[in-house]
């Protein structure tokens, strides 16, 4: 009896199935501590990579802190704990993105290093070029893509992710700007310096001849801190003046480092398409949504990608909200999930 061809290939074709493959191994999340040197200080941090596929290269974000002495966590311990950092890596692990986090100058197990004897030659492009030595080592990790690089920054963190972005090789795929210093900053300074006597004039602290002579007193203390002369306090209330003469001795170069960069000028080194997730929260009165206008504006100008602006209802500074006191908003996460997911 000759078989039809037709059944042949059929009997063929079944008797030659293979059984699927089986499923590559997942390798579990993981933290793995850091460390790395730079200008002759050792710093050190924590390398979080999610649960992944064993030799699957992942991708990867730099975490920056704010301003202050603050953190691999995002923290300033023993007086504020909010764990930022440490919530953000949580956050981006869920979505697959392994992060790197690590102790700037003057905190944790970093301190100040190379700095510790002379702290007022310390100024803002060290934290910069700390901050470029991390994003190296991240991209140079055995998890990592280096074609799948972020860079989140927070606060004071965020502007340094935009000097960073027009900087590094390779160029991020993009930029999460949380909560950014937007403007200089004395000029963010002097704003909500005015913004807490406008409020306590509302509450009759002041009159408004007062209130005067205190704006007025801001403005030229700003003035003399760029200068680096002596600023005169005289016409200032006691904290405020003690804030400014803060900003003088081993403090002035950072400050004045700091306040000599202007976050909008730094976009046009930025690559074209660079996506971009900047937010702002309508309950951030260190960082009203108003200063991050010219900013938006450039960044638009650059050419960059979305999703691009973000108003947080009801969130604070930290990235709070009233029901959330001690966790990233809701509208924070979503909007990190949108970015890492963009």
């Amino acid at each position: 009896m000759i078989r039809h061809p037709a059944a042949a290939l059929m009997a063929l074709a079944v008797g030659t199935a293979t059984p699927a493959e089986a499923a590559p191994r997942l390798v579990p999340a993981a933290d793995r501590q850091i460390v790395f040197t730079v200008d002759g200080t050792t710093a050190y941090g924590t390398l979080h990579v999610p649960e992944h596929p064993a030799g699957q290269r992942l991708r990867a974000a730099l975490l920056l802190p704010g301003s202050g002495p603050t953190d691999r966590d995002g923290n300033q311990p023993p007086g504020a704990t909010p764990g930022t950092l440490a919530q953000l890596a949580d956050a981006l692990g869920g979505e697959a993105v392994a992060t790197l986090r690590f102790d700037k100058y003057g905190t944790g197990r970093t301190g100040l290093g190379a700095y510790r004897d002379h702290p007022e030659e310390l100024d803002y492009p060290a934290f910069v070029r700390q901050a470029r030595a991390a994003y190296e080592l991240l991209r140079d990790q055995p998890e990592t893509s280096p074609h799948g690089l972020l860079i989140v920054g927070h606060s004071e963190g965020a502007m340094t992710a935009l000097l960073l972005g027009g900087t590094v090789h390779p160029r991020p795929a993009g930029l999460a700007l949380l909560q950014p210093q937007a403007i200089r900053l004395l000029d963010l300074v002097a704003l909500q310096l005015k913004a807490q006597v406008d409020e306590a004039t509302r509450q009759g602290q002041f009159t408004p001849e007062q209130q005067r002579a205190v704006n007025t007193a801001i403005d030229a203390a700003v003035a003399s801190v760029r200068e680096d002369r002596p600023v005169d306090t005289t016409d200032l209330p006691p904290p405020i003046g003690r804030l400014f003469e803060a900003f003088q001795g081993p403090n002035a170069r950072f400050v004045r480092s700091d306040d000599a960069v202007y976050p909008p000028d730094t976009t046009d080194a930025l690559r074209p398409g660079t996506k971009i997730l900047l937010t702002c929260g309508t309950s951030d009165t260190q960082v009203p949504c108003v200063t991050t206008n010219a900013l938006t504006t450039a960044l638009r100008h650059a050419r960059t990608g979305g999703p691009g602006r973000v108003a947080l209802p009801g969130v604070d500074h930290l990235m709070h909200d009233v029901d959330h006191p001690d966790t990233l908003a809701p509208p924070v996460l979503d909007a990190l999930r949108r970015f890492a997911r963009h």
